[in-house]
């Protein structure tokens, strides 16, 4: 007979003393069952112990977190945290230099604790440690250990960062600012500053004012490539954070500092690989940068502005440079006209007009502009080669251009908040200082050769840009190190190579439409998908790394997830770092039958999606987000790192439950697969009868005349 619902067996380990091993009653109160513990080891004084894990990051145990021990978790009994403040706090007062450096070094382990971090908070223990940074008195370990604590305290966010003082702030800007310093005391410094910026109005002006771009600059050009990605994290935080009319300014310094030029060298360049948090600060600047032309895109052009009427004269003029003008008005309009037309503006008499629709808007015209003047050669040959086309060829520059960096546009997001989780950064951005415009000019020369390769018309305008889409899309996942390679890649994505790549994703979907090619499908699918199945649990068992996400700073906090080998349990539990390879289950200390799993929630149905913040719920996070269901009503919460793992964990979790796998990789795995061996069967035909005269339509499916050898 299985025992209680509410009854766990655990072992407590007391030091010098044999551990007990329990039947712990989740009915009964926390403090009753501590009470039996110490009577147990003849310990007087039971309100001042408590219970923490043996085991990973060492919890202490609450009602509220009681639930979540499992049978034969490890515990150990503990001096309270109400206790262990009170003693930490003396100790790091005290002035014994290895005491308090003891002292500061346990209390860096447990400031990561909630329970013991609200009980340190209540004793104003932020309070000491700050005057203790102040003095500036500390160095070495023990200054490291003191930040260490001060940043895990506080990212619990118990204590407003804005009752951090100004002296404070000045002291660890100080250690950013000094050219020599121990690189943990700067590694969380950096830290301490960006979460300052990140969470308070008044402290980004602050922190602004001690701390100079061209000294955080600096810190890139190290080798250490944890420094560096800190010190990127503070100016994407400054950038982030600063006020609209300040954002263009402290772009303009970044490129006086040749902030993109050291990137590129030192960290893109570097010779060591770039590891997934680099990775996504490095797309954080990027998004953030281009989010610079916002302000453009948004911006409607002003028929009756001289000045911006005069951009389009000097698109004119540069490209019908040897034409001089007539001297009557009207017959000067009738040549504007003509060559409003030649240059592919939609409204010929007032060209203007066509970028007044936001998004493009301005910045369309930008971009034209920029071709113009630093590719005149290109620009002048595509609006000569278009308006020596017959009418019903042209390629329309003026809208193409304008449509084309609506689409830019898109595809980078330009405007849209950096997504929590993505890496998605692109190397040959920031190996040139006008990236955003030598990107249009290679997608508009792009455009105009695959108008010419489609023989297009005016009609087939919105096929071309589909296409052109494609090619840029396809181009731009392979990640280009340069503009260059950029042009090589979009050079073997030619009309023709996009439609065969078209044809061959096709021939994975529907092959064949024919009754007995559907019929070998039908009899082919159950056990192909049986196969995914096979390899989706497989997976599962391997396990993943999953990344905490929901702190308040972005910080390296993994946790790993496996099937065990029977299928019948899920093992899991926090790491210090990402591992290399499979995590061996003896380190996961919790679980979770299968048996207990009821149910699995995907994206905005998850319960710590509900729990997010608006900014933090962006469409990426919610698509890798998944939440385990299990008895009583507890819930083991997933984002997934990537797609593709998000498809793997869903798809196996369904499977395990005995439910159909429904995502976007097992409906393409599965077509790849039934039409590989479909191929492969019908290479294998036995015999194929073919008649002298056509047959005459049959009623059924079955009166083909094919035989397939099925074995």
């Amino acid at each position: 007979m299985p025992p209680p619902a509410d009854i766990v067996k655990v072992a407590i380990e007391w030091p010098g003393a044999n551990a007990q091993l329990i039947e712990m009653d989740q009915k009964r109160p926390l403090s009753s069952i501590i009470r039996e513990v110490c009577d147990g080891w003849s310990l007087s004084g039971s309100e001042q112990f408590a219970l923490r894990y043996a085991d990973g990051p060492q919890l202490y145990i609450t009602e509220q977190s009681r639930g979540d021990i499992k049978n034969g978790t490890i515990l150990r009994l503990a001096i309270s945290p109400a206790r262990a403040a009170r003693q930490l706090l003396e100790r790091i007062q005290s002035h014994g230099i290895d005491a308090r450096l003891e002292a500061l070094k346990e209390l860096a382990k447990l400031s990561a604790d909630p329970t013991f971090a609200a009980e340190f908070l209540n004793m104003e223990g932020i309070g000491t440690l700050a005057r203790l940074v102040e003095s500036g008195t500390h160095f070495g370990e023990m200054l490291a250990f003191t930040l260490t604590a001060f940043l895990e305290l506080m990212d619990h966010g118990i204590v407003s960062w804005d009752l951090i003082s100004l002296s404070f702030i000045k002291q660890i800007a100080g250690y950013v600012n000094q050219p020599m310093v121990d690189v943990s005391i700067l590694q969380r410094s950096l830290a301490i500053l960006e979460s300052m910026v990140l969470n308070s109005h008044s402290l980004y002006h602050r922190v602004a004012q001690e701390i100079t771009v061209g000294q955080l600059i600096g810190h890139l050009q190290v080798s250490n490539q944890e420094i560096q990605t800190y010190a990127i994290a503070l100016i994407n935080a400054l950038f982030l954070k600063a006020p609209e009319d300040r954002r263009q300014e402290m772009a303009s310094t970044l490129a006086q500092k040749h902030l993109r030029s050291i990137i590129l060298n030192h960290v893109i360049r570097g010779n060591r690989p770039i590891k997934a948090e680099m990775a996504h600060q490095l797309y954080v600047l990027q998004v953030l940068t281009f989010n610079l032309l916002e302000e453009r895109m948004m911006t409607k052009m002003d028929p009756n502005d001289q000045a911006q009427r005069d951009i389009i004269f000097e698109l004119r003029r540069i490209a019908f440079d040897g034409e001089s003008d007539p001297t009557g008005t009207e017959k000067r309009k009738a040549m504007y006209t003509k060559d409003y037309k030649m240059l592919g503006f939609t409204n010929h008499v007032n060209p203007a007009m066509d970028f007044t629709q936001t998004p493009p808007g301005m910045l369309a015209l930008d971009n034209m502009l920029y071709l113009a003047r630093v590719h005149q050669d290109t620009y002048i040959r595509i609006v000569l080669e278009n308006s020596s086309r017959e009418d019903k060829h042209e390629c329309p520059f003026g809208r193409c251009a304008i449509q084309l960096t609506r689409m830019l546009c898109e595809i980078l997001q330009v405007g849209e908040l950096p997504n929590e989780g993505c890496n998605d950064y692109h190397p040959m951005f920031f190996t040139h200082d006008r990236a955003w415009e030598e990107f249009f000019c290679v997608c508009i020369q792009l455009l105009n050769k695959t108008w010419k390769e489609m023989r297009a018309t005016a009609e087939d305008f919105n096929k071309v840009m589909q296409v052109v889409r494609e090619q840029i899309t396809r181009a731009l996942a392979m990640k280009p190190s340069s503009i260059d390679q950029l042009k090589n890649k979009l050079r073997g994505l030619s009309y023709s190579e996009i439609l065969r790549l078209r044809q061959s994703e096709r021939m994975s979907q529907d092959d064949f439409q024919s009754p007995p090619i559907i019929e070998l499908r039908e009899r082919i699918q159950p056990e192909i998908l049986e196969l995914i199945k096979q390899q989706r649990l497989n997976r599962l068992c391997e396990g993943s790394c999953f990344r905490k996400l929901g702190n308040r700073r972005r910080q390296e906090k993994f946790w790993f997830c496996r099937l065990s080998l029977n299928h019948k349990v899920l093992h899991y539990g926090d790491l210090d770092e990402s591992p290399q390879g499979e995590v061996p289950f003896e380190l996961l200390s919790d679980k979770i039958p299968v048996s207990d799993i009821k149910s699995v929630l995907t994206g905005k149905d998850c319960p710590h999606m509900k729990e997010k913040s608006a900014l933090k719920q962006n469409k990426e996070v919610l698509e890798l987000a998944f939440s385990v269901l299990y008895d009583p009503d507890e819930t083991l919460n997933f984002v997934a790192p990537n797609k593709y793992e998000y498809c793997i964990w869903t798809d196996g979790l369904c499977a395990l439950l005995g439910r159909e796998m429904g995502s976007d990789l097992t409906r393409s795995d599965l077509d790849t697969l039934i039409s590989m061996e479909m191929k492969l069967r019908l290479l294998d035909l036995e015999n194929i009868t073919i008649p002298e005269a056509p047959p005459p339509v049959p009623k059924e499916p079955s009166s083909y005349n094919f035989t397939y050898n099925y074995s």
